[in-house]
């Protein structure tokens, strides 16, 4: 196995570290200084503080000296994904990259792979997704995710090659709906931070991930996915995670927007950008995702809380 982690966030550098315990991982970071300082330290202190270096990772700041056979991990933030690939195209180009991003590009309202498969059509995409933090993979411990690709014998060597001690992969050719699955679910966190943040209850929370749930289907099937795959880990698994856990970004946005505090604008929030993605996407197909289009009040700020429960529940009556 040879691989390379591309981004030196927390997520990717966890990754790197996981990896490293069967063999060489390559960590690329594009500031020089934090090269290195982190092959100085063997450790990211900047992102991940407190992990240290297995004796095989190695942070490297220009991805020409990695093997041709090098399987890409690409650890980036999901608005950035494309703009990385075109950087790097001449590189990655006719490689397997493994997308570890999770949301919907704005503007062209694609997830990861698709972005992959319209910018390098050479390369081979996949993309590893399911309920997981940083800082649980860095400590060695356990978790489960899905390997999407479209691909199976592809996929069947990249779930061989990424499977290590603490994380068990599981494979599907259901691209679309781990995509979705992984997406959808930072905006419903996002919601379900908010209650809890206002004070509104374990209740309401639990009534809002359920309907959260049901609105993430409602899109993925109508694109094509396969329902198991949004009942599995990257769909229900994931939300069950960043829905109850002070660790995701996406439900610490929902508590300052439920308490009313600012938050600090440099945390890169995946869901944000994914619900006005979700929100002009879901208009074109004429779907109704109202919890969705409550996030979008929240992020561009046209909806409050209050606002927004008010028009939750004035919703009309039907069945479930």
């Amino acid at each position: 196995m040879s691989v390379t982690v591309l981004g030196a966030g927390a997520f990717g550098t966890a990754l790197a570290i996981s990896l490293a315990g069967r063999g060489a991982v390559r960590l690329w970071a594009r500031d020089l200084g934090h090269v290195l300082e982190m092959n100085a330290t063997r450790r990211n202190e900047r992102r991940l503080p407190g992990a240290p270096f297995p004796d095989d990772l190695t942070v490297i700041d220009d991805l020409a000296t990695i093997p041709d056979t090098e399987t890409i991990l690409l650890a980036v933030p999901m608005q950035q994904l494309r703009r990385t690939l075109q950087a790097h195209g001449p590189v990655l180009a006719g490689r397997r990259l493994v997308a570890c991003c999770k949301g919907i590009e704005r503007g062209s309202g694609l997830g990861p792979v698709a972005v992959i498969s319209q910018t390098l059509p050479s390369a081979v995409p996949a993309l590893l997704s399911g309920p997981s933090f940083a800082a649980d993979i860095a400590s060695g411990l356990p978790t489960a995710l899905t390997l999407a690709c479209e691909d199976a014998e592809t996929g069947a060597e990249l779930q061989a090659d990424l499977s290590t001690a603490n994380l068990r992969l599981y494979r599907t050719t259901d691209v679309i709906g781990t995509e979705l699955g992984g997406a959808l679910k930072n905006v419903i966190a996002i919601a379900c931070g908010a209650v809890i943040g206002a004070g509104l209850g374990e209740s309401a929370r639990a009534a809002l991930m359920t309907r959260g749930y049901a609105e993430m289907q409602r899109m993925a099937l109508a694109l094509g996915a396969r329902a198991e795959t949004l009942a599995g880990l990257s769909g229900f698994g994931d939300l069950a995670l960043t829905c109850t856990s002070n660790l995701s970004r996406n439900y610490r946005l929902g508590l300052s927007i439920g308490r009313e505090e600012e938050f600090d604008r440099s945390i890169t929030v995946e869901g944000a950008a994914t619900a006005l993605a979700v929100t002009e996407k879901a208009a074109k197909m004429k779907l109704d995702m109202p919890i969705t289009d409550c996030v979008t009040g929240f992020v561009n700020q046209s909806l409050t809380l209050p606002e927004a429960m008010a028009q939750l529940l004035a919703r009309p009556l039907k069945e479930e």
